[in-house]
């Protein structure tokens, strides 16, 4: 089993910035993919930001209306992937989940997790 644990969000704002932070523990051989995702009010969860590994190097995605304002990083050696938010506006408002995908086990026997953090809440208002 894999637990993710977030820290940051809060109040701030607009035109300010937070930083959202999320580790993980556990039963974990390897990780596939670190991100964020965010659900609004009466709206469907989207992606954020996410970044994967891979034996090409892996990727960095993200959502086009955090582009150029969020920068998401991770620490492979701690197994923490971090969300800066800078810029922040009222649309950002919203319950930020850390997701983890990736295999437990061991190299004779892995099964893939898919684990998602309880949520920690963004707000952006003056």
């Amino acid at each position: 089993q894999v637990q993710l644990v977030e820290s940051g969000g809060g109040l701030v704002q607009p035109g300010g910035s937070l930083r959202l932070s999320c580790t993980a523990s556990g039963s974990i051989f390897s990780i596939n993919a670190m991100g964020w995702y965010r659900q609004a009010p009466g709206k469907q969860r989207e992606l954020v930001a996410e970044v994967t590994s891979g034996t090409s190097g892996g990727s960095t995605n993200y959502a086009d209306s955090v582009k150029g304002r969020f920068a998401i990083s991770r620490d492979g050696a701690k197994n923490t992937v971090t969300l800066q938010m800078n810029s922040l506006k009222p649309d950002d408002t919203a319950v930020y989940y850390c997701n983890v995908r990736g295999d437990s086990g061991s190299s004779n026997y892995r099964y893939s997790f898919d684990s998602w953090g309880q949520g920690t809440q963004v707000t952006v208002s003056s």
